[in-house]
């Protein structure tokens, strides 16, 4: 993995089974960088704020609603990636108005609406 060396991966997650599946594949690719905490996310991410992480990180992936943990965790410059911003589509469909589709739909105006940061949609696959 092409990373400096002093840094390092932070993973959270809650499903031991799945990331037990990964851990595997970390480690046959040699990749010791990475650290993986089995809690849920805010939980986790809470923790890192009351350790003084605030400001420390240079990238986020998140695909639930942890922005605001992220925006405090990012250096400024630093980039959050967000999984399913178009929710294949539905957010567009009006007609679409379950709870899912409406909680991407608010996250995406509260970003558009933030002054913190700057926006862009970068599609890989939806």
């Amino acid at each position: 993995m092409s990373l400096p060396a002093d840094s390092q991966i932070f993973a959270c997650d809650i499903n031991e089974e799945y990331t037990a599946i990964a851990w595997r594949y970390w480690q046959q690719a040699g990749l010791a960088k990475i650290y993986l905490r089995l809690a849920p996310a805010l939980e986790s991410l809470d923790q890192l704020l009351v350790i003084g992480q605030v400001g420390t990180f240079d990238f986020a992936f998140i695909d639930a609603s942890y922005e605001e943990r992220c925006l405090q965790l990012i250096r400024s410059g630093g980039l959050i990636a967000i999984n399913n911003v178009l929710w294949s589509g539905r957010v567009a469909n009006f007609q679409i108005q379950n709870h899912s589709t409406q909680a991407i739909r608010s996250i995406n105006q509260k970003l558009h609406d933030d002054k913190r940061i700057t926006l862009s949609i970068f599609l890989i696959s939806d």
